[in-house]
């Protein structure tokens, strides 16, 4: 859908509006998409862990289209093939991992897993276990309170099951996406001279490199795209590769651009909602390949962000995505279109993924790994 945006009418703007009024971010409705309104849409992304642009694209669509429902307003149960998607879900998903209930990550789809644990939990207090949060379900819930406490069940199970997976990366596997692709997904275009620097080649490239290096260290790698597809890729598709994979970890590969070339630096984001819940273990990714590629590049350290784009949301492993600097920046296009810098940016997230093995007191400090010394431990062992 084309993003909707400042000075649009019409009834998808009084849609908008109507969503928004109910949010309490608007005070009245409308079919004008007025400055008000965009006010309204970047308060509603910004609460959501969405990118903050003010402009109503897809993702943001989708959230607003599910924020309208709260929990109690409608049964809830696992549709097929079309799942359940809400605010109410996302509510009740977390309202069952405080209580102890394994939902899996609250992303909002009523899913077999969401399923499963309204089903315990309707067990347990004597209901009929069918897997729907209907009147007589949320009576159960409204009259307890959680069981859980000093932490979020989730995050922990997924902790302790990474911790337990071993130091070693041969035999993790490991899903490395370029962003964009396709004949109309180029991402970020900067035409310089006779030449044309493209932000979907560029992260191809770099993934290619750190699929050889990631391989040679004894990871099963698998790119999400090839050099030219057909066609691009939703998040949620990606997301869904990575999930029938079973991968332990996804890197998504990115570049960004700004109207203003003074723009530049690296940052990485992570799944979390804005409001305190996030994915720890995603959260430490981030972290590990914020810091390997400032320390070993250079390049201006823009933080790590917890944000709810389906790449980041769909998935059940650690996932993040770094934006490698600004295209649009000269200091930075100087550094990217150099295949020696490129290298330095994959011996960097190559010594992040292996300190995420590592257990915490045996992580060693940031830029001190020879990533080289991966390979030569391989082949010795294979020797």
């Amino acid at each position: 859908m084309r993003s909707i945006r400042r000075g649009d009418t019409g009834p998808a703007v009084e849609e908008i509006r109507s969503i928004l009024v109910g949010l309490d971010l608007l005070d009245t409705g409308g079919t004008e998409f007025d400055s008000a309104t965009e006010t309204a849409v970047r308060a509603f992304q910004q609460s959501r862990g969405l990118g903050v642009d003010g402009l109503v694209g897809p993702e943001t669509w989708s959230a607003l289209d599910g924020a309208r429902w709260k929990l109690g307003a409608r049964t809830l149960f696992h549709s097929v093939p079309t799942s359940l998607v809400g605010e109410d879900v996302r509510t009740l998903q977390e309202r069952l991992l405080e209580m102890g209930f394994d939902t899996g990550r609250a992303d909002g789809i009523y899913g077999p897993r969401t399923a499963r644990a309204v089903a315990q939990f309707q067990r347990e207090v004597g209901l009929t276990p069918d897997g729907s949060c209907g009147p007589q379900t949320m009576k159960a819930l409204r009259r307890l309170g959680r069981k859980v406490v000093g932490g979020r069940p989730n995050w922990l199970r997924e902790a302790e099951a990474f911790r337990q997976s071993g130091s070693s990366l041969v035999g993790k596997t490991i899903v490395i996406d370029p962003g964009h692709g396709g004949p109309e997904d180029l991402g970020v275009v900067v035409p310089d001279g006779q030449l044309r620097w493209t932000e979907a080649d560029l992260a191809f490239d770099i993934a290619t490199r750190l699929e050889g290096r990631l391989a040679a260290a004894g990871m099963r790698v698998h790119l999400t795209r090839g050099p030219s597809p057909a066609q691009s890729m939703t998040g949620q598709e990606r997301a869904a590769l990575a999930n029938s994979l079973g991968a332990d970890l996804l890197i998504s590969l990115h570049l960004d651009g700004h109207d203003n070339p003074a723009a530049d630096g690296v940052a990485t984001y992570h799944y979390g909602t804005g409001n305190g819940v996030t994915s720890t273990v995603g959260e430490r990714l981030a972290n590990l390949v914020q810091r390997e590629v400032v320390v070993r590049t250079g390049m201006r350290d823009c933080r790590i962000h917890a944000k709810t784009w389906e790449l980041l949301r769909f998935t059940r492993m650690p996932a993040v995505r770094v934006e490698l600097g600004y295209l649009t920046s000269p200091v930075d296009r100087e550094r990217l279109i150099d295949p020696m810098f490129r290298e330095q940016i994959v011996e960097a997230v190559l010594a992040a993924v292996q300190r995420m093995y590592y257990p915490v007191e045996a992580d060693v400090p940031t830029g001190s790994i020879d990533v080289r010394q991966l390979r030569l431990a391989l082949a010795s062992r294979n020797s």
